[in-house]
Parts: C-alpha cells; sequence; structure tokens
C-alpha cells in the first residue's frame, strides 16, 4: 500500500485532510466541530481512534475548530510548531502536555514508511506551515493552501508531486465587487491572504512534473469563488501555458461537507 487520502472538508468553512499509510493514518487539521468531523470520518469508513497523529498548519478557526476535541476524546497527539502552540493558547482549550508535540517549519518527521515534511507559507497567523507527505514507495503528497502568493522556495519545496491540494480561494473580480468590506477585500489580496484561481494556476504552471496525475482545488471562498469558476479559470490559464487538462493530469473538486473518494497516491 502507498498512501491514501480524502480531502475531508475544505473552503471557508473548514478545513481538513486525512492521510493513511500501511501502519499509520494521520489529520492535518481539524476545522469542524468534532461532531462534524466524526460523522466525515463515519462517511470514509475510518477511525478517529486509530489516528497516529493530528498536524495543525495553523491557528485560524478554519483550520483548529475541533483539535482540541478531538485530541481530549480520543487521547491523540497534536504537532505544531511552538509559535502556533503558543497562538493556539485559549483556542482549542487545555491539552494534555503529553500529548503536544512541537513540529517545527522547514523540519521532517518519519512514521514508518512515511516522511512528512513541513514547510512555511506566507499568511496572516503566528507561523504557518504546510505538509508534503513522503512514501518510502517513492510517491508525494503536496497539501498547500493558505498562503498569499507562491514564493520561488515554496515552489522549489513542492515542485513535482504525485498529487497537489491547492489553494484556488477566490476569483478576484467577485472578489472586488462582493460584498466584504474593503479592510477584509485588501486582505485576501494581500501577500498574506490568499491565493486567487489565476494565481493558483500560475504557480501550478512551475511546479507539475511529469509523475503529477491529480489536483484537487481547494480552499474555495462560498462568497468569491464557484466550483466551475475554479474550473474554468485554472484550466484555461494552464492551456496558456501548455499544460492540458485532462491529459497531462486531471483537476478535482473539494467540498465544505462532502469527503473526496478515500484514493491511493
Amino acid at each position: 500500500m502507498s498512501l491514501r487520502y480524502s480531502i475531508l472538508t475544505s473552503g471557508s468553512t473548514g478545513n481538513a485532510l486525512y492521510v493513511e499509510a500501511e501502519e499509520h493514518s494521520f489529520l492535518v487539521d481539524a476545522g469542524l466541530s468534532g461532531k462534524q468531523m466524526e460523522a466525515l470520518f463515519q462517511q470514509i469508513d475510518r477511525d478517529i481512534s486509530k489516528l497516529s497523529a493530528i498536524f495543525v498548519t495553523h491557528e485560524h478557526s478554519d483550520h483548529i475548530k475541533g483539535i482540541g476535541v478531538l485530541a481530549r476524546k480520543y487521547k491523540l497527539p497534536v504537532y505544531a510548531n511552538e509559535k502556533t502552540w503558543r497562538a493556539m493558547d485559549g483556542l482549542v482549550g487545555a491539552i494534555p502536555t503529553e500529548q503536544k508535540f512541537v513540529f517545527d517549519m522547514e523540519s521532517v518527521k518519519s512514521f514508518g514508511s512515511v516522511q512528512i515534511e513541513s514547510f512555511g507559507v506566507s499568511h496572516d497567523a503566528a507561523e504557518p506551515m504546510f505538509y508534503i507527505f513522503h512514501h518510502s514507495g517513492g510517491k508525494k503528497l503536496v497539501q498547500i493552501t493558505d498562503t498569499g502568493y507562491v514564493s520561488d522556495r515554496m515552489k522549489g519545496i513542492i515542485k513535482d508531486a504525485d498529487v497537489y491540494i491547492f489553494e484556488s480561494n477566490h476569483d478576484v473580480q467577485m472578489l472586488r465587487m462582493g460584498r466584504y468590506p474593503w479592510n477584509i477585500k485588501r486582505r485576501i489580496l494581500s501577500d498574506v491572504g490568499h491565493v486567487s484561481n489565476e494565481d493558483a494556476a500560475l504557480a501550478m504552471s512551475e511546479v507539475v512534473g511529469d509523475r503529477t496525475k491529480r489536483i484537487y482545488l481547494a480552499h474555495l471562498s462560498l462568497d468569491n469563488n464557484m466550483k466551475d469558476l475554479a474550473r474554468m479559470s485554472v484550466s484555461q490559464t494552464l492551456e496558456s501555458r501548455g499544460l492540458i487538462v485532462g491529459e497531462q493530469f486531471d483537476l478535482y473538486d473539494t467540498d465544505p461537507k462532502i469527503p473526496t473518494v478515500l484514493t491511493a497516491v
């Protein structure tokens, strides 16, 4: 068995990614309530109590809402960097010290056949970082959302993965014309905000490789994006760079309420 994964929930209201290998299983973020997270696990026929670890990307509520409940109820180890732990203090409730672990940015932790690599992103949080899952069989899964832009450093780290879970947060025109107050619009459009459909596609065009087979468009705004629009915009931009969706790789949706099918990398 290689890596298998399901994007349990993705969007403005909550985010969570499940990844498993032979002897270990992992959760990245738990952005919905404990009960909602349990229901999502039931939908993919997996047991939360069997998780080897929960990894936290950053302290925003749509990523940590269920962390404390799940950690306490199922006695699960939780990993985050020190600044994120401090920022989460008071937001997730008390987690026993023996369940709290530090995962430094730009470092790697090994769990059996899986190596998990952390890397920093540009977002308005204490020290936001995301994760790459490397399997001993040579497979690579990358999750990159909640970043205002994708730097050359990030591109170098995430290049040529088998699977990408890539932020495609908003359509710029929908955001500019929408109901959000200008200070929120400015934050989203900033270098510490969220990546637009077009900018996501431009970054994808520089990192997809010969082995890339699937790209999931993630963290779509409920107010400033639509699945069809995101797919169309990303596809057109990739095509302008000579990358044809459906030939080299496929694009997939994610959803706030419906997990993606548990899939092998």
